[in-house]
């Protein structure tokens, strides 16, 4: 039976001083280093490339000397030294968990954890869990994949906290929805996208999820809607329930950070992550409140250590106290580089756009972004769909929200009107651009 917490669960780790939890990082850093350079052959490899001594480390922006690591590092040394690769720091027999995901090779990169790192990961997790408002009086349901996806064992972090589980997994909408009216669960956890689609999948079957459904938590990651305020609010509405935002990455740890009751930025869990926020280009550390990419190194990681791995994530962090007491750091996810679009010189994140839509009443909240080559420019399209029953002709509807655009981000699309349910739905992840360039840049 899960004991008393109050309202952290562990109070004195998570509302320790900036100065304290620094130094703390800096002895977990330190050690990190040095158990990558001694048991890791890739990282003894690269070290030693680099002229690098773990045991010469004395800052925590020490870690800036490091070598970075990414994606593709981690594929290719998999690939180079079967099944899990070099940058691995125990015996396989210490491997209890594996995780995987495929990338743009198709080629599955093995994300592996020692039983120490499961549980850790798990008692984070439940930390994040608490934080959001979740208690054993609480029933959650898991609507994530439990196909090594490294969601799926997060179901064991709200056991931890003592709610009673129902373990749904990706099942289609109505056998969900069924689920959901016959167990009355309190949580759920799904993307941003399939949370807004299946609220209206349920409307269409005579549901009303806000009065008809017990959900008074909505978990979302996987996109960056949860961060985007207008998307967040559109689906609270909707469900008539709170919505909280989470970060998971199996390549570092798998609960790396999550909103609190406050819902102002996802609490890193800093006590295994090392953060730092850089310029895609330079590399150069940018200002608290800037965009830039997140690299995290790992700080407690024993299977597979991760030095400065590059996210692809675009972020913004602020280290100030949170409202709720809490000193973790708070990230706000804005999108990814992979997504963001470069027109006339200006960055564009699909996330930019959804935060104009959604905040447009007369609107869906559904979207897509086309981009085309056209003179020599890159160029791109919105679609949206107007309400039914909104008296409000479709150029003016789609004048206004082109100005919102400019207004945000200095460009003007050309904005395109469709009527309700013309743009295909998300069961799982939102496909929000379609390219329609086609070898522009190739020789």
């Amino acid at each position: 039976m899960t004991r008393s917490r109050g309202k952290y669960w562990d109070e004195e780790l998570e509302t320790m001083s900036r100065g304290k939890l620094e130094q703390l990082q800096l002895e977990l850093l330190k050690q990190e280093l040095l158990f990558s350079y001694e048991k890791s052959p890739y990282y003894r490899m690269v070290f030693d490339k680099a002229g690098l001594n773990p045991k010469k480390v004395k800052n925590l922006t020490d870690i800036r000397s490091f070598p970075f690591t990414n994606k593709k590092v981690e594929r290719d040394r998999q690939l180079a030294v079967p099944d899990m690769g070099d940058m691995v720091a125990v015996p396989e027999e210490e491997v209890v968990f594996v995780s995987a995901s495929s990338g743009s090779t198709g080629t599955p990169t093995l994300s592996p954890f020692t039983a120490r790192d499961f549980d850790e990961w798990q008692d984070v997790e439940a930390r994040l869990f608490w934080s959001m408002g979740m208690r054993p009086k609480d029933r959650y349901c898991h609507a994530l994949n439990f196909t090594l996806f490294v969601g799926g064992p997060d179901v064991m972090g709200a056991q931890k906290v003592g709610a009673m589980c129902i373990w749904a997994g990706a099942i289609p909408s109505e056998r969900l929805l069924f689920i959901l009216k016959q167990f009355k669960p309190t949580i759920t956890w799904t993307t941003p996208s399939y949370a807004w689609y299946l609220g209206e999948t349920a409307q269409k079957e005579g549901i009303d999820p806000a009065k008809d459904l017990a959900i008074n938590k909505i978990i979302v990651a996987g996109e960056p809607g949860g961060s985007i305020k207008s998307t967040r609010e559109a689906i609270e509405t909707l469900w008539d329930a709170k919505v909280y935002d989470f970060y998971g990455l199996s390549d570092t740890f798998g609960a790396n950070a999550g909103m609190c009751i406050e819902q102002d930025g996802l609490h890193l869990s800093e006590d295994h992550n090392l953060l730092e926020v850089l310029d895609p280009e330079t590399h150069e550390p940018v200002s608290e409140g800037e965009r830039g990419e997140m690299v995290l190194t790992t700080l407690k990681k024993r299977a597979r250590p991760m030095i400065r791995f590059r996210t692809g994530d675009i972020v913004t962090v602020n280290k100030e106290r949170c409202r709720c007491g809490r000193t973790h750091a708070r990230i706000n996810i804005l999108g990814r580089i992979d997504d963001m679009l470069i027109i006339t010189g200006v960055n564009v994140f699909p996330g930019d756009i959804e935060k104009v839509v959604r905040g447009t009443k007369e609107l869906t909240g559904e979207y897509q972004i086309v981009v085309y080559h056209e003179k020599h420019l890159d160029k791109f399209d919105v679609e949206v769909e107007k309400k039914e029953g909104i008296d409000i002709d479709d150029k003016s509807l789609a004048e206004t929200v082109r100005g919102k655009i400019k207004s945000l981000l200095g460009v003007s699309p050309r904005v395109r009107i469709l009527k309700e349910n013309s743009l295909e739905r998300a069961t799982h992840k939102a496909k929000r651009v379609i390219d329609k360039r086609e070898k522009v840049w190739s020789e």
